[in-house]
């Protein structure tokens, strides 16, 4: 591939990428959510159960929580020791189930080992399946519709690559990772989109050489810096899903920030840029869920 810039890139003048400020978008869509609620005559419902005292967890849910009161949502967590057992996990989704208050429920992830995840995503009612992880709502994004509830993560990534203006039509799109949470769904959002899609994975023959063919970059890997600045195309967007904690103690994302900012077209930086969008297009599908439940 020629060092040239992509169709549609525009690199900042100064050189570098443009950020992509995911903590400026989240808020804005925040504040667009809590005018809509405000106008409601009711205020949607959101359940998270968390089982456990996962620290990750913790830490995830309180801010799930804060940004659905802040917003105006009826919202509440629920939290079980780490012993219940995967019936008494299904009794607690069963009650929220047949809660007429409660829109959205949400397990937060990873469960205890007792507990079969898969079990307790397929026992949430998919019309409040927050998190787009039923596989009656996954098999509805598979086969084209984009209407529905959308795994989070991948729902704020095309929110941010739209707010940028990113070409997205034609586009070359490479997802690093498989995951049914995002990696899977984002491809299929980004096929919906008019994107020419590769998934790659830990797997993929040269891997750098997949990278640098990309206009568009999608980084779930789950490895601390793993994408280098030079497997990227010059004007590429780069969006940059990992969340990982050095040694000491610094969060980092799967991309080399620095090194990637020289190349890209547009970046994400890590923290700060999808993991703020998660959290608000959580509520995003909860007021969703709780206007197409309610008509």
């Amino acid at each position: 591939m020629s060092g040239a810039p992509l169709p549609g890139a525009a690199p900042a003048a100064g050189g570098g990428a443009r950020i992509i400020d995911g903590k400026a978008v989240a808020a804005a869509l925040r504040a667009e959510i809590a005018r809509r609620v405000a106008a409601l005559p009711f205020r949607p419902g959101l359940r998270v159960v968390r089982v456990g005292e996962d620290p990750a967890s913790v830490v995830y849910v309180r801010t799930k929580d804060r940004a659905a009161l802040a917003a105006g949502f009826d919202s509440a967590t629920l939290v079980l020791p780490a012993e219940t057992s995967e019936a008494e996990l299904l009794a607690t989704v069963a009650r929220l189930n047949a809660d007429p208050a409660v829109d959205g429920i949400l397990v937060q992830l990873p469960l205890p080992p007792q507990i079969r995840s898969a079990a307790v995503i397929e026992a949430i009612d998919p019309a409040k399946d927050v998190d787009g992880f039923h596989p009656l709502n996954a098999g509805r994004l598979a086969s084209g519709r984009t209407d529905g509830l959308i795994p989070c993560t991948p729902k704020g990534v095309m929110h941010l690559l739209r707010h940028a203006g990113v070409p997205l039509a034609g586009a070359r799109a490479l997802v690093l990772g498989r995951s049914q949470i995002v990696g899977r769904p984002m491809a299929q959002l980004l096929l919906a989109a008019d994107c020419t899609v590769t998934i790659a994975h830990s797997r993929t023959r040269d891997l750098p050489a997949e990278c640098r063919r990309a206009e568009i970059l999608v980084v779930a890997a789950g490895r601390a810096e793993m994408v280098r600045g030079d497997w990227i195309a010059p004007g590429a967007a780069v969006i940059d899903v990992g969340m990982n904690r050095l040694p000491d103690g610094r969060l980092t994302g799967d991309v080399a920030f620095a090194e990637a900012r020289a190349v890209a077209g547009w970046i994400t930086p890590a923290p700060g840029g999808v993991g703020p969008m998660t959290v608000a297009c959580l509520l995003e599908n909860t007021l969703e869920a709780a206007l197409a439940r309610r008509g």
